[in-house]
């Protein structure tokens, strides 16, 4: 089984791309998503959680995303001790699913993070999908209803695409200038 990494920065089109290979039949786990979920299901994660920034981590509607942002992506240590809580569990949890999808010679993982904590190594092939600073920006504010601060705050905790790209097997460009189908074809057709 070939495993594949889609990564890029907030708002670059990851997710387009993650959907686009899905569309096309392939399995794709989505990190972002199982995260949540694991946040909020994994009483082992939420204590630690709780330890590390406090119980307004989680109201009465379970994990307090708003609160946790507002902490972590001002302070990279702390981004760090989450991201170290959080990672290892999602790694397991991504190793099962691949496990149930063994009739599959090619899965796929979209994960915001994959060459800033190293879980690039775990897979066979990368996938980064960029886009200019400035369309991340709009994307980011017009789908989040964050302001241009709170977006600008969670791009300076991601490597930039230039450092990503020294490490990517494949770059695809979400620009709103490329055609972004033909470019996964292209990588699917080299897979």
């Amino acid at each position: 089984m070939t495993k594949v990494g889609i990564t890029g920065g907030i708002g670059s089109g990851k997710t387009t791309v993650a959907r686009l290979v899905k569309t096309l039949g392939f399995p794709v786990y989505d990190a972002d998503f199982e995260a949540k979920q694991i946040i909020n299901a994994d009483e082992a994660v939420r204590r630690q959680i709780t330890e590390l920034l406090g119980e307004e981590a989680y109201n009465s509607n379970g994990y307090n995303r708003q609160f946790v942002a507002g902490v972590v992506f001002k302070d990279k240590v702390m981004l760090s001790h989450l991201n170290r809580i959080v990672h290892p569990v999602l790694a397991n949890h991504f190793s099962k699913w691949c496990t149930s999808h063994s009739d599959s010679k090619v899965v796929f993982q979209e994960a915001a993070i994959l060459f800033e904590n190293g879980s690039y190594t775990r897979f066979d092939k990368t996938i980064l999908v960029t886009a200019p600073e400035l369309v991340r920006l709009l994307r980011v504010m017009q789908r989040d209803g964050l302001s241009r601060q709170q977006v600008k705050a969670r791009i300076n905790n991601q490597w930039t695409d230039q450092a990503k790209m020294e490490l990517a097997d494949f770059v695809v460009h979400c620009d709103g200038k490329h055609l972004v189908i033909p470019q996964v074809l292209d990588i699917l057709n080299c897979l």
